[in-house]
């Protein structure tokens, strides 16, 4: 396998120097072979995948919709959570304590880069059902990235095909991008998070991508503003294929700026306290992460009592929640939306730091919440604020804004608010750097690192 690395060219190469790299590597016959071999690969896999996430959704369905139904309820009582979050801690804990790989990565630390062997797949899969079915305040994608890569170094070892230190990045990366649309339903989100997620480019990357995502929201901004005041058209590629959005104004742009750099900071304390959870269950394993899940479970429990409306508002990812309430958000009251950001939050922290899963879906929806309870400032329309409010969040989880900018764009399925998701993201992202570094998450088996910002970013 060909060093991709190899491709590039000196800091001071001219672009021509570096046109013909990319084209010496492209004819290598090495690098052709492994990209016919990760298309290959892609088959498999995403086939997998999807039946795992529908296994996880159908599981889902039976245990929140199905079983209760039977028992003669419209919705889960306000205690149905609690037994269900507490097996499902004694779950993950055994899988961490006895299985290769303690069930996946920790979601506190937020999307970590694929490349751990075939080993640690039964231990990922076992934690992600007790996790994702039972009501955890996580989503699907990290064990999706887990289980993409994981399956393409397997095939790859099944085939015998040629596994080197170099080619094992490219084949892990490959089995996690064909795994990524299964839930996301856009490729380029996926291999747009794995960009970042891999840290391709380093630091510079983020030095680069922020003022040039900065930079491209405002002159968005400066050209829809002044072309709405002259009358005057400069022309651009676009397809109208939606039903017109509202259109972006000044009070949009200003109470995007603020709530991005609230929710970022309120982001970083949910994360930390996440991180705090890691390591208060790191110890007395199996009774510590019973009892953080069991404290899930009742912060759903009271959201039901204290509001009447379903437990499954707090006890899960919020991918199906965030549908309904950016469909009709009207049908949520103030004290509804304040209670879902409280008990949300509280669960989501302590859920990322003890069960397996991934933290962008449950950020999304805490953006999104934060968006229509600010809606009615004045200035301020509900749709920018939910897409103001999602791309704060998920940037602020994440600490990717590039990554988090494109999912949000095509989660709102219209260009009209990138100009607020560009700024939000960059605004909520410099926040969370800005602010002092969580507590390093120590890796089973492993010294924890002195700081983890660079993990983190």
């Amino acid at each position: 396998m060909p060093d991709a690395g190899s491709a590039a060219a000196p800091a001071d190469g001219t672009q021509p120097e570096e046109a013909d790299r990319l084209r010496e590597l492209l004819r290598s016959p090495a690098y052709q072979k492994a990209l016919v071999f990760c298309a290959l690969i892609g088959i498999p896999v995403s086939l997998l995948a999807f039946w795992f996430l529908a296994a996880v959704h159908q599981l889902e369905h039976a245990l929140w919709t199905d079983l209760p139904s039977d028992l003669g309820w419209d919705t889960p009582p306000w205690w149905w959570p609690l037994p269900l979050l507490a097996i499902a801690g004694a779950a993950v804990a055994l899988v961490v304590k006895n299985l290769p790989g303690g069930g996946g990565h920790i979601p506190a630390v937020g999307l970590q880069a694929p490349g751990h062997g075939a080993s640690v797949l039964p231990g990922v899969v076992l934690a992600a059902f007790a996790s994702l079915p039972l009501g955890a305040t996580l989503g699907p994608e990290a064990p999706l990235i887990a289980l993409g890569s994981g399956l393409a170094l397997l095939f790859a070892q099944l085939v015998r095909a040629p596994v080197t230190p170099r080619s094992t990045p490219l084949l892990a990366a490959a089995g996690a991008a064909s795994a990524l649309p299964a839930i996301f339903g856009n490729p380029l989100i996926g291999a747009v998070i794995l960009i970042e997620v891999a840290g391709v480019g380093g630091p510079q990357l983020f030095a680069v991508m922020l003022p040039a995502l900065l930079a491209s929201g405002i002159g968005s901004l400066v050209f829809t503003g002044f072309g709405r005041w002259t009358g005057l058209s400069t022309g651009s590629l676009s397809l109208d294929l939606t039903a017109p959005s509202p259109r972006i104004d000044a009070g949009d742009v200003l109470w995007a700026i603020l709530m991005a750099v609230v929710i970022g900071f309120a982001l970083h304390l949910i994360m930390n306290t996440g991180r705090l959870t890691a390591l208060f269950v790191s110890k007395h394993t199996i009774a510590r992460t019973t009892a953080c899940a069991l404290a899930a479970g009742a912060c759903a429990a009271v959201y039901t009592l204290v509001t009447d409306r379903s437990p499954a508002d707090v006890a899960s990812s919020g991918q199906t929640t965030l549908g309904q309430l950016a469909q009709n958000p009207h049908s949520w009251g103030v004290g509804a939306l304040i209670a879902v950001l409280l008990f949300k939050a509280t669960a989501y922290a302590l859920c990322l730091g003890s069960l397996r899963g991934g933290p962008i879906f449950p950020a999304l929806f805490l953006g999104a919440a934060a968006g229509v309870l600010l809606a009615p400032l004045p200035g301020l329309g509900v749709v920018p604020g939910l897409a103001a409010g999602m791309a704060a969040a998920a940037a602020a989880a994440l600490r990717l804004p590039v990554s988090s900018a494109v999912l949000v764009v095509v989660v709102m399925g219209s260009t009209a608010m990138t100009p607020v998701v560009l700024l939000s993201a960059v605004v909520a992202f410099v926040t969370v750097q800005l602010l002092p570094p969580g507590r390093a998450v120590p890796v089973p088996g492993k010294a924890a690192p002195p700081s983890d910002r660079a993990a983190a970013s």
